[in-house]
């Protein structure tokens, strides 16, 4: 086996010719090749080596994780421990959180001496233990956005859950999140707008409209107190997050779910409140894409993020998009999606965007895609919510395209997962080169929303790290390959 590799690493050297040697050092080109080597023995065949690969994919730096919502993204039992520490309950019947005691109440240590009690909230606050779904469950995409509404009450304990987010992130080697906080909290909702907007859908009736409920929503009072008790919240949430080995900033978002004048005047203020923070740096909008509002209102929804965008230039934008497959809605409904959002809503970021075979025009949408934007892509959330993996996943398309993507986790508390999960499914389904890997790596801190002095920085702490994971890979491969 040492003698093959020797072989490979001799072809390679002459393939790769001399200027590379004037960037690297002879030691860290040698050990980014046997770390190379490693990998291809860990993804051959038609079984990987997946705890191979996983003890890999842990030591290996993987940059950022740029779609990453904050309450979905801390574990159940955490959760619970927030429960107890406040002195609330859990309802025994619906499994909710309840802040007085009642007839139906029990204390978290009541309901985790009672271990099927306890196996079954787990399963309702997350994806737990659900594998095949089967009649007596609810639906898989019902389930996931359910759990929310279980951990709400609890899930607003920002530093606290940021830190362990933090604390989580650095031992897999994670060095920046981009963290969908919370919204702004503000709406105004104004009825005849609503019934206006919807009659009179024209580009030039919609924004006609936006600018006369713009005008309204910068007279109220509350539309200013709001965004700066916002930002504060932000501030005190990101107290002792940043250091020499990490880094995490903030998107702020509106539901997609509720009528028009709520769900643009949630937009606004998201805005408005990214234009003046440093922390935050990006607009999104959430939500089940399949809602009954949310197919309905998709072009107008679009039509909000070009018209603030055009009125904040400077705020970035990223959006779920696609998160849609055959089946969920009717074809038609799978047709537009991600082409909106680049076209029209210029996203420079697409959350998903799964729909892309039943796209009008894919090919061209590809290349639209990938000379403005990237892709954020969710492998575990993408398979439980839609049914979506392996072959029928369009990782392929956007690959063999050459579209810039990004490798991300979603909500790995809900899905109990992690980035370095993530990059186990995609090398061992997909089986990318090394390189394409690091690529990706690299992708999560050049297409994230950081200025460019923070990009480098953290561009310059990937080539340190990089260097010292393939030195160490390096020696692991004496052992692994012999």
């Amino acid at each position: 086996m040492k003698f093959r590799i020797c072989t490979i690493m001799v072809a390679m050297l002459a393939i790769v010719g001399c200027s590379t040697f004037e960037i690297k050092s002879n030691a860290d080109i040698d050990n980014e090749r046997t770390t190379a080597l490693l990998y291809e023995e860990l993804i051959k065949g038609e079984t990987p080596n997946t705890a191979q690969l996983t003890l890999f994919m842990s030591k290996m730096p993987k940059g950022g994780d740029l779609h990453n919502h904050y309450s979905g993204s801390i574990y159940a039992e955490t959760y619970l421990d927030w429960v107890a520490d406040a002195g609330y309950w859990i309802d025994k019947k619906t499994l909710h959180i309840s802040k007085v005691k009642t007839d139906t109440s029990m204390s978290v240590d009541e309901l985790r001496s009672d271990t099927g009690l306890y196996r079954t909230l787990l399963t309702r606050w997350s994806d737990k233990d659900y594998q095949n779904h089967d009649h007596s469950q609810p639906p898989p995409d019902q389930n996931f956005f359910d759990t929310f509404g279980y951990f709400g009450p609890i899930a607003q304990n920002h530093n606290k859950g940021l830190m362990i987010l933090k604390e989580r992130a650095i031992k897999e080697n994670v060095s920046f999140i981009e963290v969908m906080l919370k919204s702004v909290g503000y709406s105004y909702p104004d009825p005849s707008f609503d019934k206006l907007i919807r009659k009179d859908a024209s580009h030039e009736s919609v924004w006609a409209h936006l600018d006369e409920l713009s005008s309204k929503i910068d007279t109220d009072d509350g539309f200013k107190t709001k965004i700066d008790a916002f930002t504060k919240t932000m501030e005190a949430a990101h107290k002792g997050i940043d250091d020499e080995h990490f880094m995490m900033r903030y998107q702020t978002y509106t539901s997609r779910n509720s009528s028009p004048s709520i769900v643009f005047s949630g937009l606004y203020s998201a805005f408005k409140a990214v234009d003046q923070s440093d922390l935050l740096v990006g607009v999104n909008i959430v939500g089940p894409e399949n809602g009954v509002v949310a197919i309905a209102d998709y072009n107008l929804h679009m039509q909000m993020f070009a018209y603030l965008h055009k009125k904040f230039p400077d705020v970035n934008r990223a959006l779920h998009a696609g998160e849609l497959t055959l089946g969920m809605v009717r074809p038609k409904n799978l047709t537009f999606h991600i082409s909106q959002a680049i076209r029209v809503a210029k996203a420079q970021r697409i959350g998903h965007g799964v729909d892309l075979p039943y796209e009008e025009d894919p090919i061209g949408l590809l290349q639209e895609i990938k000379e403005n934007a990237a892709v954020e892509i969710c492998f575990t959330s993408n398979e439980f919510i839609l049914g979506v993996k392996g072959n029928t996943h369009p990782y392929l398309i956007y690959s063999a395209y050459g579209v810039p993507m990004v490798i991300c986790t979603d909500d790995s508390g809900v899905s109990r997962n992690n980035l370095t999960g993530e990059y186990v499914l995609l090398a061992a389904r997909y089986k990318p080169s090394y390189k394409t890997i690091k690529e990706y790596v690299y992708n999560s801190i050049h297409h994230s929303f950081l200025p460019e002095e923070d990009k480098d920085s953290l561009v310059h702490s990937l080539d340190l790290r990089f260097e010292a994971f393939e030195a160490e890979m390096s020696v692991y491969s004496d052992s692994m390959l012999q």
